[in-house]
């Protein structure tokens, strides 16, 4: 029968076991732009320590997107802002045992904001549990980084299982954790073929959560103005490439004025020309409503077309083989013209 691979060895069981015991308040950090992965992890995670008596409070850099609102105990997130003063933040931080950073391995991605300062003068341990290539590891206590799981979610079940709490995991920390593992999987479309990632699907089947429910209320609960945004953008600003192998899709902030955009609403739209036969990789470039001259990238390919190495190299990012991100600093249009370049050096692979 198969059975769950335990996540950290003898040595590195201690010493989480040791940073849980002597540790009663802790925060815990998502990264900017939090996805069903941040949260579901963040959330998932807090349920299990509230469970053994701690104090917890969670932080995200940011809002989440609308389709993530209905999750358990999300209105209990604190939202770091260095326009509205949030010192319940600060003196959580000061007054903490443990600090837990969650679906990030690196500082960076809090983004531009005074958390990165708070973090780094915390006086605190950190504990790091996350899926991501190249983590930190400078001021890092505990460090539980598998690039190859699923999520961060898989990692956060996987040890709370180790750690003998999922007999009295919680329905609702079941299904935070369920939502990240769904949502960084595409609906386990992708990087989803271990197959110990079923069994702890099972496992939080069994604990009575409604994943059904799950999908629709992550999926289906758009605006009509989304649906509206993206058929414009599918019709007038997405472009195939090298004989619709590859596509570049490129929107501009008027574009989301147009339509109204919210946080959200471009949620898996990298992933729609996947969906054309032949088709191996997606590069959408979106323009920041706020920030001038900058343009965010999202990569997503199949089979063993590198995003990573690509993203890394063309586009001041990373990520995983498939599903990757980053930056550039130019405009739109000198954007697309670096995204061509890059499919055009990654054409063998198309």
């Amino acid at each position: 029968m198969l059975a769950l691979t335990p996540l950290l060895q003898p040595a590195a069981l201690l010493k989480t076991l040791t940073l849980l015991k002597n540790s009663q308040r802790i925060v815990l950090f998502g990264h900017r732009g939090p996805d069903g992965d941040a949260i579901g992890s963040s959330l998932g995670w807090a349920a299990y320590l509230r469970s053994l008596g701690k104090t917890v409070t969670v932080v995200m850099p940011d809002m989440e997107p609308d389709f993530l609102r209905w999750m358990p105990n999300v209105q209990a997130v604190k939202h770091y802002s260095e326009e509205v003063e949030r010192p319940e933040i600060r003196q959580a931080v000061a007054a903490a045992d443990l600090l837990c950073c969650l679906d990030f391995c690196q500082l960076s991605r809090l983004g531009d904001t005074g958390l990165i300062q708070l973090l780094q003068h915390a006086k605190a341990p950190r504990m790091v549990i996350d899926h991501h290539l190249d983590p930190e590891t400078e001021n890092v206590d505990a460090l539980i980084s598998r690039p190859e799981a699923s999520s961060t979610c898989e990692l956060v079940f996987r040890l709370i299982h180790q750690l003998g709490g999922y007999g009295t995991m919680t329905r609702s920390g079941a299904c935070c954790l369920y939502c990240g593992m769904m949502t960084d999987t595409g609906a386990f479309a992708y990087n989803s073929n271990d197959p110990e990632i079923f069994l702890i699907v099972s496992l939080l089947l069994k604990k009575h959560i409604d994943r059904e429910r799950i999908y629709r209320n992550v999926f289906h609960s758009f605006s009509p103005n989304r649906l509206r945004f993206w058929g414009f953008l599918l019709s007038q600003r997405l472009q195939f490439l090298h004989g619709g192998r590859a596509a570049v899709l490129a929107y501009s902030a008027a574009d989301m004025a147009a339509y109204k955009f919210r946080r959200g609403d471009a949620e898996g739209l990298v992933n729609e020309p996947l969906k054309v036969r032949g088709c191996r990789l997606s590069v959408s470039l979106r323009e920041d409503t706020l920030q001038s001259l900058c343009i965010h990238v999202s990569l997503r390919s199949v089979d063993d077309i590198p995003c990573n190495i690509i993203a890394q190299e063309f586009f001041n990012g990373g990520g995983h083989r498939n599903a990757s991100g980053g930056e550039l600093h130019c405009t739109l249009q000198e954007a697309v013209k670096t995204a061509e370049e890059a499919i055009e050096k990654y054409r063998h692979c198309l």
